[in-house]
């Protein structure tokens, strides 16, 4: 692994864990077992390392969207918080962070939420065999509530979403 990854790795964790404000760039150095100013050369700033933190789980995350069902995208929630861990969305809670005002990160949230907006009303689209622009909102409510709740309700959070988007489809077929 070279040394950009392993920053980036050690950065998502951090960040993941305790937010882009309480992670101090000693505590990255420190993670990713480099020094300052290493760190610096990789990273250029915290607020560009944390948007290509935010860059990288993007590739992650729709990479386990690519379905074609509605059902399946809320499996692969549930094999996310499974596997990552019930702490909510890393991009809204990094732009609550920033209040939206650290463009880098700003971008990097806003490129996501659009790519998976679009993916959502993909797969509903497959899903219904056509497009359903008010079923496609419905479902990605139903997604980031249920992203958040699991924070404190646990993965059945998601389980739960999963079953009123299957009656949402079935309505919605009828």
């Amino acid at each position: 692994m070279d040394m950009a990854s392993k920053l980036t790795d050690a950065a998502e964790r951090l960040f993941d864990r305790h937010g882009y404000t309480a992670t101090g760039m000693d505590r990255l150095t420190d993670a990713a077992g480099m020094s300052s100013r290493t760190l610096y050369k990789h990273a250029g700033s915290k607020s560009a390392l944390m948007a290509r933190v935010l860059t990288e789980r993007d590739r992650r995350f729709m990479a386990r969207l690519e379905v074609h069902s509605i059902d399946a995208l809320f499996a692969a929630l549930e094999d996310w918080v499974r596997v990552e861990g019930c702490r909510g969305c890393l991009f809204l809670r990094a732009r609550a962070e920033t209040g939206g005002d650290t463009p880098e990160i700003a971008e990097a949230v806003a490129l996501h939420k659009a790519a998976f907006q679009q993916r959502v009303g993909e797969v509903v689209a497959m899903d219904l065999g056509r497009e359903d622009p008010v079923l496609a909102e419905q479902v990605l409510v139903l997604f980031e509530g249920a992203t958040h709740a699991a924070v404190y309700r646990g993965p059945e959070a998601v389980s739960a979403a999963r079953s009123a988007a299957a009656i949402l489809l079935e309505r919605t077929r009828a």
